[in-house]
């Protein structure tokens, strides 16, 4: 039988008997003692284990010795360790090697048998083009010989995009055995850490384009392009929160011709009623209060406990990677 999770010594009298019989609440409180072989408080619960007479002073219960234990309702979570550079603007090189690195490392670990815990890395870039294995250069408005900044040919998967200051940039590297090994569940999840974010902090209803990967509000938020290496994650998503957008025009955003491309700032200037709610104004909050609430929906949709590591300038990613 399912066994229910209680909250109080009256609600487990509520829930034994059906809702017809709760004129019998008083006579079966004064038979609690009697009946109920054994009880397990953990966090404020309690956990019916048994609901048969048993004599006073039962043996402890345990999930080995009784296959009907029931075990606590939140199980502690895994630890991701989280680089927190949201102010710093990294230079896309730099970011994308220590990627790596963490990378090499992890399999190591994998190969040896121990255990691989999660990173996440949360930055800004320097303005940067960068390309999927596949990109087509007939996306590129210029002359990649004369490009305006700089570009690069990523192992990720996606089209040509643009990172820049004012984008907020996380890099999930989790190893996937730990979660799910499903590369379109993995896409989905990145785009619901977007989307709840979006929702829970600022009441914008964002969604997905049928065919396409990303977030949308009419125009697209949030880019997204991954590298998965036995099973570990690399590369990532990047939301437009306080971004200049002209660079965009350079550039057909990955490869999609009739969408345009937006911002979380744009979105609440424009939405009148986000503004009476006091949207903030100044951009360096609005990137603050974004990191945050991508942090804890990533937390949430992953179910992760999120470590925070913070790094006072780009100089230390190759200290830590050097450290790792």
């Amino acid at each position: 039988m399912d066994l229910p999770l209680l909250s109080s010594p009256r609600a487990l009298i509520l829930h034994y008997f059906d809702s017809r019989d709760r004129d019998k609440e008083m006579l079966l409180a004064l038979a609690v003692p009697s009946f109920i072989s054994s009880t397990t408080a953990h966090s404020g619960h309690l956990y019916l284990i048994n609901p048969r007479p048993r004599p006073p002073h039962p043996r402890r219960v345990s999930a080995k010795s009784n296959p009907t234990f029931v075990p606590a309702a939140h199980q502690s979570r895994r630890k991701c360790e989280c680089f927190d550079l949201h102010n710093e603007l990294v230079p896309y090189g730099e970011a994308w090697a220590w990627q790596k690195d963490i990378v090499r490392k992890k399999k190591a670990l994998i190969e040896n048998d121990q255990d691989c815990p999660d990173t996440l890395i949360a930055l800004q870039h320097h303005p940067v083009y960068t390309l999927g294995t596949r990109s087509s250069e007939e996306f590129l408005r210029f002359d990649p010989k004369a490009a305006p900044c700089d570009v690069y040919r990523t192992e990720r998967g996606g089209e040509v995009t643009y990172h820049g200051p004012g984008q907020l940039v996380m890099y999930p590297i989790i190893n996937l055995r730990n979660h799910k090994m499903d590369l379109h569940w993995y896409l989905r999840s990145l785009e619901d850490v977007v989307i709840r974010t979006l929702l829970s902090t600022f009441s914008i209803r964002a969604s997905r384009l049928q065919g396409f990967t990303g977030v949308w509000v009419d125009q697209k938020l949030a880019a997204i392009g991954i590298r998965v290496s036995s099973w570990i994650t690399y590369h990532g998503l990047a939301l437009n929160v306080t971004t200049d957008l002209t660079p965009f025009q350079r550039i057909v955003p990955c490869g999609i011709q009739d969408r345009g491309v937006g911002s979380l700032k744009g979105l609440l200037k424009e939405n009148s009623q986000s503004e009476q709610r006091g949207a903030p104004s100044d951009d360096g909050e609005l990137i603050h209060i974004t990191y945050n609430s991508l942090i804890r929906e990533f937390s949430e949709v992953f179910q992760l406990e999120v470590c925070q590591r913070s790094a006072s300038s780009s100089s230390m990613l190759k200290k830590e990677a050097q450290l790792s």
